[in-house]
């Protein structure tokens, strides 16, 4: 008989098992690669949700002005839950509204925080990573959507800072435990690291230990199931969250089921296997997206199912490059179905793999990090943009 290999994870009124959360990503986590996901993953048990799959993060004042590409962004399935959402900015009354707009509609049952985005679009102005480096404005932020939250909970995913000089993850994990987020989940790297080097696993065992009323998540690096344990056993953390690891490869939540109940986990599938997923997936695509998107939505998706297997360059030039359905169709169905994955294929990035990068701040933003006023990101001409 096996024994699980962590208890479950209580986020407000949801218990998770296994312990897991998919990332938001943007332009990934959209509803179909979420049902992808969920399918792949462990069938509910009694009293729990089988983990939290949360959608692409969005602006906050785009959610308040009803922005139309921001609307087609948090669609949910009738049959979606919980229904997980990331938010982003820089305001309190901003951030506030907007949750008081998805929790007052009924639109979500869990909201999730922005506060370690390294884009520059978003630095930039203020959001993302750079928050945290102004506790004062976190901790109203947090505040106010606590407080514009009720019962669903709020929880908030950060880096470690801007750099290593500039390191904010304690403190943040502090503030959130003090205002009531539900629990916190730290991607192990610095802004200015973006995607290079390794995750700094001893900084989440740190954050675990410096906030111990609340559940602490760890990212990075969690390429195969094995990586999860070995990550929860490393650092006394409450659970994982599942980044570029899953990307062309929905199948990893199953692999976490069986990893966290104690289950021996299989080896990759066979080639049909995927080309079967990604037919799936570029339906539920084509179902979804404007007309005419879904397959190139798909393309980028494409290359990391493939990643690992023998297919040569041009089958990845043509499925990255197809515009219609029947040329995807095509391309996949004239390999071979029986093909393996090379060796630890599940080991290869997918994904962001650049870095380290400059992490762009509003002007004077660091001249006095107690100042509480929002910057000018949460602005009328940005909430236009959506996402």
């Amino acid at each position: 008989m096996t024994s699980p290999a962590a208890p479950p994870l209580a986020i407000g009124p949801f218990t998770l098992w296994p312990p897991v959360v998919l990332a938001p990503m943007a332009g990934v986590t959209n509803g179909p690669f979420r049902e992808l996901c969920r399918a792949y993953g462990p069938a509910p048990r009694a009293g729990a949700v089988p983990g939290l799959y949360v959608n692409e993060m969005v602006m906050a004042l785009a959610l308040t002005h009803r922005n139309a590409k921001t609307e087609r962004m948090i669609r949910f399935a009738p049959s979606e839950t919980p229904r997980s959402l990331q938010v982003y900015g820089s305001d309190p009354v901003a951030i506030g509204a907007a949750v008081a707009r998805l929790v007052g509609e009924g639109l979500v049952d869990h909201v999730d925080l922005n506060f370690g985005c390294p884009a520059r679009k978003v630095t930039r102005r203020g959001g993302g990573a750079a928050v945290p480096l102004k506790r004062g404005l976190l901790r109203n932020i947090l505040r106010a959507a606590v407080a514009a939250a009720g019962a669903v909970p709020v929880t908030i995913k950060f880096r470690k800072g801007i750099d290593d000089d500039l390191l904010t993850y304690l403190d943040t994990g502090r503030i959130a435990a003090d205002e009531g987020v539900a629990a916190v989940a730290l991607h192990a790297r610095t802004a200015q690291q973006h995607y290079a080097g390794l995750a700094d696993w001893n900084a989440i065992g740190e954050l675990k230990a410096a906030t111990p009323g609340i559940p602490v998540l760890g990212n990075g690096d969690i390429w195969e199931a094995s990586d999860a344990l070995a990550m929860m056993k490393a650092t006394g953390c409450d659970g994982v969250v599942i980044g570029r690891g899953c990307l062309g490869r929905p199948w990893l939540f199953g692999d976490l089921g069986n990893a966290f109940d104690g289950k021996p986990v299989g080896p990759p599938p066979r080639l049909g296997e995927v080309i079967a997923a990604m037919k799936r997936h570029a339906t539920l695509l084509e179902a979804w997206a404007e007309p005419g998107r879904g397959i190139v939505e798909f393309r980028k998706h494409a290359s990391w199912y493939l990643t690992g297997y023998p297919v040569g360059g041009e089958v990845r030039r043509l499925v990255a490059t197809a515009s219609t359905r029947a040329e995807l169709d095509d391309t996949l169905d004239r390999l071979d179905p029986t093909a393996e994955a090379v060796p630890a294929a599940g080991r290869i990035r997918r994904g962001h793999t650049n870095g380290p990068i400059h992490v762009t701040l509003p002007d004077g933003y660091l001249d006095d990090l107690d100042d509480e006023t929002p910057p000018d990101g949460d602005s009328e001409a940005a909430a236009v943009s959506g996402g």
